[in-house]
Formats: structure tokens, C-alpha cells, sequence
């Protein structure tokens, strides 16, 4: 697949699989009257205002509260376009010691579609102070945290009861952020324009046919080589996308970030001849500024550095480390972005959840609901109670 600023190339595989059959599940998947594809697209009416978020453009520095697909796709595109926004946001996603002395923080951004998240709650009590500005994403029904926002007089936004936390990064519940970051939404919703292309719509295809090959073959570990520190948080949403969605009936994808080129020092050991029930992902951004070596302090034992910048030499053990891979048969596809901007992430984001929605109808699996994660919370109610 070759689209404007983003290089794929699939998985080098015989698929058994007809892909004439799952790009007529793809068909119908981009075709349903369905919330989720829908806030893939331009069209999508975002639940709140231009005014809401030119009220809170002054705050240079917020917290973002939430758990889960309710911060991590806002997380993501924060540390992926980390260069363009200037704002100091501090996401609470975690149930973690707070820090309460950062006496610059003013404004929080509360989100949970339930309204009942129990971290999310904890978190919330922690942080608001008396005097802070809030503005609540949630459901529009009864629950804890619709309450507390109507106590605190504070900006309630909906939460469209149809779509999510994990497929949620492009309606409300990543594109308020988004705005309040001082990026626009409708730079990141391709939609429209990418199942024109014949190119991304074969990508996808054959890419889940070849994931299917693959996990016949007893393979369910998905390994995510990231090349591009900043997007880390990208894959960590990446992560609970495809376990959440898939993981379910004793079947399921096991996804692993793994950080290189540090990892080549740790676990490159045992993916190149350690047991082989993986499949991987490599992934790369070329950076236009990157720190150069100084030429005049390389000793000529290593003069083959001489003229290179960091992103050259990472480069280049990508394509090393592709290469070997290619040598041993390992399965792997790999990405490469010409671009860091809103529309290069959004295509991303889009491949990723298109991907996830088709692997999860081939195989039959229902990918919206997480029926055992709510044992859980349901046990944790008990014990606390």
C-alpha cells in the first residue's frame, strides 16, 4: 500500500483464505449504518461546540482523566504530534500517587461513556480542586459522574452511546481533545477518501487474510517493532484495540510493544531464535530534524557514522533487522511514514480499526463488547463494599 506519506508493504505469505470473501465482509462493513464508521468520516457531527473549545483555549495546562479507550487515543495523538501542540497536558489513566502541587493546572477533562468508571471516579476526587474549570465527556444518563458534573456546575459534552471506548478516538472522545490541543478534527477523518483507494482497500484485505494464515499456524503473538519513540502511546492504543476486540472464546491476538532499536539489547534474542509463535510489525517515521553525529569527535574505527543523524542509523538497523527476518522466514509487515501531521495519524488510526472490525467478522467474533472485563469490575464492587 502506497498512500500520501505512509509506505506499507503485507506480510510475504501464501493465504489459503479467499480474499474475494472477506473484501466482501469489508464491503458491507464500510457500507453499515454503523456510529463507529461513521466517525471515520468528514460528515460526522462532533457533540460539541466551536464556542465550547474557544472557552478553554486559554488553559495551557490540563489534565485529562480517564481509563482505558477513554484517554489512550487522545494520549496517542498527543505524543505523535507532540511538535505542533503547545500545551502541557498530564493524562491520569492509571490509578497511580497524584502529584497535587502543580498549581498551573486549572482545567481538567473528565471521560468515561458509563459515567461509573471506579479509577476514573477515584482519580476525579483526587485532582478537582475548588476552583478548577471541568468539562465532563459522558453518556447521557444517570450515573456518578453525570452527578458530580451537574454539582460542580461544570460542561457536560455527550458521549455517543454507540461507539465505544477503543473505537472511540475519532468522535468526541479524541477530537475534543484534539481541538482543545489546538489541532483540527477534521484533518484526522479519512474515511471519504481512503475506500476510494483501491490501494488501502487491498492492503487491508490481504493483510487480514494473512493474519488469519498465520494464526492457523498456532501464531498469536503480535509484535510491535516501534522505531519512533513518539509513537509508543500510538501502539498502546493499538494494544487494547486489537486484545479487547479479539480476545474473547478462548481465541484472541496477544499484541507486545516492543521499543527498538533498545530492544535489539533484550528480547531480539529470542524473536530471531526463540520460540516461533510470533508475527511483527515494523514501524518507522522518518524525522526531518534529527541530531546529527559530530563529525570531529568519531574516531576512524567508526568513520562509517561520520555524516549521519540519528534517524539514518535507525534506519538502517530497520532495513538490517528486516532483512534478517526475511532471511529466517519470520512473519512481518512494516510502515513507513513520510509525514508527522493529523492526516497521516488519521489514516492510521482508520487502517487500524477497519483492520480490527474485519479480522474480528472473519473469525467470526463479535468486536464491540468485553463481556469477562466486566467480572471484574463487578468482583472489585464486592470487595470494596
Amino acid at each position: 500500500m502506497s498512500l500520501k506519506n505512509i509506505s506499507f508493504k503485507n506480510f510475504k505469505i501464501k493465504t489459503k483464505l479467499k480474499s474475494d470473501k472477506i473484501k466482501l465482509i469489508f464491503i458491507k462493513i464500510v457500507k453499515e449504518n454503523n456510529e463507529i464508521i461513521k466517525s471515520l468520516k468528514k460528515d460526522y457531527k462532533n457533540s460539541f461546540s466551536e464556542l465550547l473549545t474557544k472557552k478553554f483555549n486559554k488553559y495551557k495546562y490540563f489534565n485529562i482523566i480517564g481509563m482505558g479507550g477513554s484517554s489512550l487515543g487522545s494520549k496517542a495523538i498527543y505524543y505523535f504530534l507532540r511538535h505542533k501542540i503547545k500545551k502541557q497536558i498530564t493524562f491520569f489513566d492509571n490509578l497511580v500517587a497524584i502529584n497535587k502541587s502543580n498549581k498551573k493546572t486549572k482545567f481538567n477533562l473528565i471521560i468515561s461513556k458509563s459515567g461509573n468508571t471506579l479509577e476514573t471516579i477515584v482519580n476525579s476526587n483526587i485532582l478537582i480542586k475548588k476552583n478548577d474549570k471541568n468539562i465532563f465527556l459522558i453518556e447521557n444518563k444517570d450515573n456518578y459522574l453525570n452527578s458530580l458534573a451537574n454539582k460542580l456546575k461544570a460542561d457536560i459534552v455527550s458521549h455517543n452511546n454507540f461507539i465505544g471506548g477503543r473505537f472511540s478516538v475519532l468522535s468526541e472522545v479524541g477530537m475534543l481533545p484534539a481541538e482543545l490541543f489546538g489541532l483540527k478534527s477534521e484533518n484526522f477523518r479519512q474515511l471519504n477518501s481512503l475506500v476510494k483507494n483501491k490501494s488501502f482497500f487491498d492492503a487491508i484485505v490481504k493483510n487480514v487474510a494473512s493474519t488469519i494464515e498465520i494464526i492457523k499456524k498456532k501464531k498469536h503473538n503480535s509484535i510491535i517493532l516501534n522505531y519512533d519513540p513518539q509513537s509508543e502511546s500510538l501502539f498502546l492504543w493499538y494494544q487494547q484495540l486489537i486484545a479487547e476486540s479479539l480476545g474473547k472464546n478462548h481465541h484472541g491476538i496477544l499484541p507486545v510493544v516492543s521499543n527498538m532499536p533498545k530492544d535489539n539489547h533484550s528480547t531480539m534474542q529470542l524473536y530471531l531464535d526463540g520460540f516461533q509463535k510470533n508475527f511483527y510489525t515494523f514501524f518507522f517515521v522518518k524525522e526531518k530534524n534529527s541530531s546529527k553525529i559530530k563529525n570531529n569527535t568519531i574516531l576512524e574505527t567508526k568513520s562509517f557514522l561520520k555524516n549521519k543523524n540519528l534517524n539514518d542509523i535507525i534506519y538502517a538497523q530497520k532495513k538490517a533487522t528486516e532483512n534478517i527476518f526475511r532471511k529466517k522466514n519470520i512473519p512481518f509487515r512494516s510502515f513507513e511514514l513520510k509525514q508527522r501531521d493529523e492526516n497521516t495519524l488519521g489514516k492510521l488510526f482508520t487502517f487500524f480499526i477497519l483492520e480490527t472490525i474485519l479480522l474480528a467478522k472473519a473469525l467470526k467474533i463479535n468486536p464491540y463488547d468485553q463481556p469477562a472485563v466486566e467480572l471484574i469490575k463487578q468482583e472489585t464492587k464486592k470487595k470494596l463494599y
